[in-house]
């Protein structure tokens, strides 16, 4: 089991107790292998899974998911997501978002199904996003905000974070095709959420083996506020301004720092690829 390394406080904290007793109740004997920092978690999970872990339980957000990932990514080891983040986005995907906490876990228990993951050439696995531009603005605002709880987080956030909007010059190479725009802000997406819910890339499919990318540029601030409440249900996609690609690879290159599933990633360039069925994903049947 993985707590965030946040953990000390808030959501993945209370939910720990609730996941080891859970987990008891089925007659197995959880090990809590969370770390003081991420990457002491990624190190952990990487360890009991070449110790021949069977299952790994994240307990927390996207980023925890993240940590786990690095570990059981391209390996047979279970993983399995009890979401008790900000975002949950990856949770989204699979119908556990709002599930309580032992409805999750004892999903988390059961039955697994193939799903892909981003391969970096970072030698680090993205489960969820890369984003860049505006969206890692607005992620860095609301790492630092108490208030609101919750996925809200983000929307006041970004509210927050709109005035100081800029575009920054991005080359987009997807399966070598090569796309040169002045852009506010780009996802790469295995999922059709990130933000809390956001349908950036409303037709992605983590089970695929396809990455989905959008990029929105130029716009004026009118333009983004106006899009804004649009992308929660993907109706973003059409505007002359939102760039829409899918591919096997990607390329990002740029003047811009990056986040990888709500986490700091670094600065472009960076190249993504899909691994199809790369995480077992304790998420129930397929549907």
């Amino acid at each position: 089991m993985l707590v965030s390394p946040r953990g000390g406080r808030g959501r993945a904290a209370a939910a720990a107790p609730v996941v080891r007793r859970v987990i008891e109740q089925a007659g197995h004997t959880p090990v809590d292998i969370s770390g003081s920092s991420a990457e002491e978690s990624a190190d952990a999970a990487r360890a009991v899974v070449a110790a021949g872990a069977q299952r790994l339980i994240a307990v927390g957000g996207d980023g925890t998911l993240n940590l786990a990932a690095q570990g059981v990514a391209g390996t047979g080891t279970a993983l399995g997501i009890v979401p008790a983040g900000t975002g949950n986005d990856f949770a989204r995907a699979f119908g556990l978002f709002g599930l309580s906490v032992e409805e999750a876990t004892a999903t988390a228990l059961g039955p697994t199904r193939p799903v892909d993951a981003i391969r970096t050439d970072r030698q680090r696995w993205v489960t969820l996003s890369v984003t860049g531009g505006f969206s890692v603005d607005v992620n860095v605002r609301a790492d630092r905000m108490r208030f609101p709880k919750g996925p809200s987080r983000y929307t006041v956030a970004t509210l927050l974070t709109m005035p100081g909007l800029r575009h920054r010059e991005l080359i987009v190479t997807v399966d070598g095709q090569r796309t040169e725009l002045r852009s506010a802000l780009f996802a790469v997406n295995n999922t059709r959420t990130f933000g809390g819910g956001m349908a950036i890339c409303p037709d992605a499919d983590p089970a695929d083996g396809l990455i989905d990318v959008c990029a929105v540029g130029p716009a004026s601030r009118t333009t983004m506020l106006r899009l804004l409440p649009k992308v929660f249900e993907g109706g973003h996609v059409g505007h002359r301004q939102v760039h829409m690609m899918r591919g096997r690879t990607v390329t990002i290159e740029g003047e811009m720092d990056l986040v990888g599933d709500g986490e700091e990633f670094g600065p472009a360039p960076i190249r993504l690829e899909v691994v199809p069925g790369a995480l077992q994903i304790a998420a129930g049947a397929s549907p």
